[in-house]
């Protein structure tokens, strides 16, 4: 669980960065237009990514948990050929959704950017690349099935890395050479996705060419296929249906944000389209692009832990399924609280490097990284229940969570206006969680009063973490302006090291490092001189 998790939060956070940091160059080459792109490319993205959990149909998750299923089990060639059927699947899956996205981009941008005709090449441009990030997607549940996370996470970083050499490449062309439009700026930025497939699904294969012989092996010295004539293609489709369910609805959740945020907004305020944009930007998009950095970070953990949890529930091995869940919350917790309260506490330095200083922005951000708690909670506890099976279970909570989204929307906004939706994401992320945690705690009572000792310990030394930062922060800012960027980094990365220097101190020193990660932390702990 550690390994795995290792190389795919390592994987999502080169990546994460790196997708934010393309966002200092690319929003001073656009210039005054920075605005209008910003929101354009936000919206496009928000469609695209829709369109991506559809057109993938959940089916790499359960490819990975098939796999691992079979695996378990010994029967190799039947894992392989279920892959087979699943590759020919994606491959019709990224041609009729690509053209739909293609084709039907006028109509799509109607029900989703109120007709903006500037959204349309940009729907047009990601249709292209929803033509191939399907076989990519079940390329990585492949090797991820059999717990081989190294070459997703690789092929993550060079498909980002790739992405953002194109789109900055075009954008200077474009903004800078041509003096041209934004509108085609930001198609471009947006085409780089297809790009940064291509580069990532080749070296994906090379990497199972390289693995072939092993595979090989172990298929020819398993069990053989069995005689039953198995219909692959519905045992995919009934894996992978909740997959597109879950695994959709953040995105569920941020869509009906884009679709109701300027009609609700009208009801309290008196406001222009353009600061209505501008609203939405900072919440559905800067802030959001940067808690998706730690966010990613529970996202890696519910990839490990679905192929590792599927292969205990195929042995039928409760007490090891109670222990793992017990592990994986653990590790969920030491990482996501102290980098979401982390995040919080540098939310002004951050919001400067990245964007220039905005004080809404700001509180936009401290917001939204204590929401990321919820949001990375809901991403594992989901993906726990269906590597257990409990499908239905897992929509079902989603469901409720999301009417009660819509339910509370029109009053939180009336009482937060633009904090209104993240509020309301919230409370509802907050009772799926709740819903969640209680069920599986009911179906596999794993020891949860180690579990909450072990939580509130990460906790404390979180707290003190977030305070001694804080105050750090209170002291610079008081000496220093707000608006130089340069200045804003360097305090950045002085207390993101100060930060992260108090908390390992403290896990290190009391040994709960050691509980949660195992005996090999006691390594750092000699390398770095704690008793």
């Amino acid at each position: 669980m550690l390994k795995g998790s290792v190389w795919m939060t390592a994987g999502s956070i080169f990546s994460r960065v790196l997708g934010a940091i393309y966002i200092i160059p690319w929003m001073a080459w656009m210039g005054s237009s920075y605005s209008s792109a910003n929101a354009l490319f936000a919206k496009g993205y928000n469609i695209y990514s829709l369109f991506l959990i559809i057109s993938t149909a959940g089916i790499p998750g359960a490819i990975s948990k098939q796999i691992s299923h079979y695996n378990a089990l010994d029967e190799y060639a039947t894992g392989n050929r279920l892959f087979k059927q699943g590759l020919k699947i994606m491959a019709l899956m990224g041609i009729i959704f690509g053209a739909i996205m293609f084709f039907g981009a006028s109509i799509i941008a109607f029900f989703f950017t109120d007709s903006d005709p500037n959204s349309i090449p940009v729907i047009k441009s990601l249709g292209i690349a929803v033509l191939v990030i399907p076989i990519l997607s079940i390329l990585r549940g492949y090797m991820q099935g059999y717990s081989d996370m190294a070459p997703s996470a690789i092929s993550q970083f060079i498909e980002q890395v790739v992405r953002v050499i194109y789109m900055l490449a075009a954008t200077y062309l474009i903004m800078q050479v041509q003096k041209g439009s934004y509108v085609d700026a930001v198609t471009q930025s947006t085409f780089a996705a297809f790009i940064g497939a291509i580069f990532a699904i080749g070296l994906l294969v090379y990497y199972i060419f390289k693995k072939l012989p092993k595979l090989r092996a172990l298929s020819r010295d398993g069990k053989p296929v069995s005689a039953i004539n198995k219909n692959f293609a519905k045992e995919i489709f009934a894996q992978a249906f909740p997959f597109i369910i879950m695994d959709a609805g953040i995105t569920f959740f941020n869509l009906y944000d884009q679709s109701t945020f300027q009609q609700y907004m009208l009801m309290f305020v008196n406001a222009s389209k353009e600061q209505l944009d501008n609203y939405y930007s900072l919440f559905g998009f800067q802030a959001n692009k940067l808690i998706m950095i730690i966010v990613s970070l529970s996202t890696a953990m519910a990839v490990t832990a679905v192929p590792i949890l599927s292969g205990l529930f195929a042995k039928g091995d409760k007490k090891d399924i109670q222990k793992q869940i017990s592990n994986t919350l653990e590790l969920f917790f030491f990482i996501m609280i102290p980098s979401a309260l982390g995040m919080y506490a540098v939310s002004q330095p951050l919001w400067t490097t990245f964007y220039r200083y905005d004080a809404l922005g700001v509180s936009m951000l401290q917001f939204s990284s204590l929401m990321s708690i919820l949001l990375g909670l809901f991403t594992v506890l989901s993906a726990v229940l269906q590597a257990l099976y409990r499908n239905r279970l897992a929509i079902k909570y989603l469901v409720i969570g999301f009417i009660v989204k819509i339910v509370i929307q029109i009053p939180m906004i009336g009482m937060f206006h633009e904090f209104g939706p993240l509020v309301a994401t919230s409370v509802s992320m907050a009772l799926i969680c709740y819903l969640m945690l209680r069920k599986l705690h009911e179906l596999y009572p794993f020891n949860i009063e180690r579990t909450e000792n072990r939580i509130s310990g990460i906790i404390i030394f979180s707290v003190v973490m977030f305070v001694i930062v804080i105050l750090i922060n209170w002291i610079v800012y008081r000496f220093v302006g707000n608006s130089d960027r340069i200045l804003s980094l360097v305090f950045l990365l002085v207390e993101a090291v100060v930060g992260a220097g108090v908390f390992g101190y403290l896990v290190l020193k009391t040994k709960l490092a050691d509980k949660i990660l195992g005996a090999r932390v006691a390594r750092i702990r000699r390398l770095v001189k704690i008793k």
